[in-house]
C-alpha cells in the first residue's frame, strides 16, 4: 500500500531534531498532509508553523488523536513510553502510532501491556547530528540512513507496507527487525560504543597531567573513535535504563575482549596483536560500502598547506567557486594518522571527489581521504 492512501493526517508528540527532521520530509513528498505538533514548551515550535511544516499546534495531544492517521513519539525514549500510556485510551479506528527511539523491546511490551500492539509499530530512523531541537532539523539527516521498522504478528500488512513505502519516500533505507534482535544489535553498534567512548575519555582525563599534556596532543585516532562521547547525557541515560540488558551482555563480551588483550601483552605474544588488528580490519572493511547511520558519518581528505596567511580562505573559496559543500574545515596539529596539515570534512563522497581535481589543479598535495 501507499503511504498517501493511508497516512494524510499526522501527529507529532515532540518535535526535536529527528522528529521535525521526519515532518519537514513529510511536507516536502506530501504537500497537502495536515501535520499537527506538540511539545511541552510550544515556543520551541512556532518557528515550524512559521516554515509551513506543522499546520497548527496543539495543547493536549490526547484531543488529536482519534483524527490522526499516523502519530509519531518523538521524545526520548522513557518519555515515548509515558506519552504511548497517555494515548492509549483515546486510540481509535485505524490510527497508528510509531516512535523513533532507539531501544524497542521496551516500548513494544509496553503496547502490548496496554492492549495497543496492532496500533503500534516501532521505529528507529539512524541518524542524526550533534545540535538538537527543531531548529536544527534537516531532512537532509534521512537521506541513506537506515530506518530499522519492529513490526509484530499484531500488526496490519497494510499498516507495515503503507509505513515502509513512507520511509522509502523520506529517502531512508528501511529494515524489518524484532524488537529483541534490533536492541541487541544497537547495543553492539551503538550503545556500548557511546560509553566506551565515554569512558575513554575520563580515563585519559584521570591520567593527564596538571598542564593537560594529553589533552594537548589528542588528536588522530583518539579524536575519531571518542567524538560521540560528547553526546546528550540525558538522552544517553534514558537509553541506558531502556536497553540495560542488552548494553550489560554485549559490555561484558567487551571487557572479555580486553583481558584477553591484557594476557597476549603479559605473556609477551606480540604476534596475536598482529592477528587482532588483522581481524578487524577486514570485518571493519565490509562496511565501508554499506549505507548506514550519518549520526556520526563525515567525509574527509587531508591536504599539505603553506604556512601562509589566507590559505584556508583560498582553499574555501576554490571549493566554493564550484557549490562544493564543506561541513568542516581546520588545521591537524597532530598528524600521527599521516594526515596533511589541513583537514576537511564533507557530508557526501561525492563533494570529497569533486574536490579532489580541484584542488589537485590548484597545485595542493592530496595526503589522504578518509570516512
Amino acid at each position: 500500500m501507499r503511504f498517501q492512501e493511508r497516512f494524510k493526517t499526522y501527529l507529532f508528540v515532540g518535535m526535536g531534531l529527528i522528529g521535525g527532521s521526519i515532518a519537514r520530509a513529510i511536507r516536502l513528498i506530501q504537500p497537502d498532509a495536515v501535520i499537527v505538533g506538540y511539545a511541552r514548551n510550544k515556543e520551541k515550535l512556532k518557528k515550524a508553523v512559521d516554515d509551513k511544516v506543522v499546520d497548527r499546534l496543539c495543547d493536549d495531544f490526547t484531543k488529536e488523536a482519534g483524527s490522526s492517521d499516523l502519530i509519531f513519539l518523538c521524545a526520548p525514549t522513557l518519555a515515548n513510553m509515558k506519552n504511548l500510556e497517555t494515548l492509549a485510551p483515546y486510540l481509535t479506528g485505524d490510527t497508528l502510532v510509531t516512535d523513533v527511539g532507539s531501544v524497542k523491546g521496551d516500548i513494544q511490551s509496553c503496547a502490548e501491556r496496554l492492549g495497543i500492539s496492532a496500533h503500534f509499530l516501532g521505529g528507529h530512523p539512524m541518524t542524526g547530528k550533534e545540535k538538537s531541537g527543531y531548529i536544527s532539523a534537516d531532512p537532509g539527516i534521512l537521506e541513506n540512513a537506515y530506518y530499522i521498522i519492529t513490526p509484530t504478528p499484531d500488526n496490519k500488512k497494510e499498516d507495515v507496507e503503507a509505513f515502509t513505502d513512507l520511509v522509502r519516500g523520506i529517502k531512508s533505507l528501511p529494515l524489518h527487525a524484532d524488537p529483541e534482535h534490533h536492541d541487541h544489535a544497537v547495543a553492539a553498534i551503538s550503545h556500548v560504543p557511546h560509553l566506551i567512548a565515554a569512558s575513554l575519555v575520563n580515563t585519559v582525563r584521570d591520567a593527564d597531567d596538571e598542564e593537560g599534556f594529553m589533552k594537548t596532543i589528542a588528536a588522530g585516532g583518539f579524536k575519531d573513535i571518542t567524538r560521540i562521547a560528547s553526546s546528550d547525557p540525558d538522552m544517553w541515560e534514558s537509553i541506558c535504563r531502556s536497553n540495560t540488558a542488552e548494553i550489560r551482555n554485549i559490555l561484558k563480551r567487551y571487557m572479555n575482549s580486553l583481558e584477553k588483550v591484557d594476557d597476549i601483552l603479559k605473556k609477551g605474544e606480540f604476534e596475536e596483536i598482529n592477528r587482532l588488528f588483522s581481524e578487524s580490519g577486514e570485518y571493519r572493511s565490509g562496511m565501508a560500502d554499506r549505507r548506514g547511520t550519518r549520526m556520526y558519518k563525515e567525509y574527509k581528505l587531508y591536504i599539505d598547506i603553506p604556512d601562509e596567511a589566507g590559505q584556508i580562505a583560498k582553499v574555501a573559496g576554490i571549493l566554493a567557486s564550484e557549490n562544493v559543500n564543506i561541513k568542516n574545515i581546520g588545521i591537524t596539529h597532530n598528524r600521527e594518522m599521516a594526515e596533511g596539515a589541513l583537514y576537511i570534512a564533507f557530508d557526501h563522497e561525492a563533494d570529497m571527489q569533486r574536490s579532489i581535481p580541484l584542488l589537485d589543479g590548484k597545485g595542493y598535495k592530496i595526503i589522504k581521504t578518509t570516512e
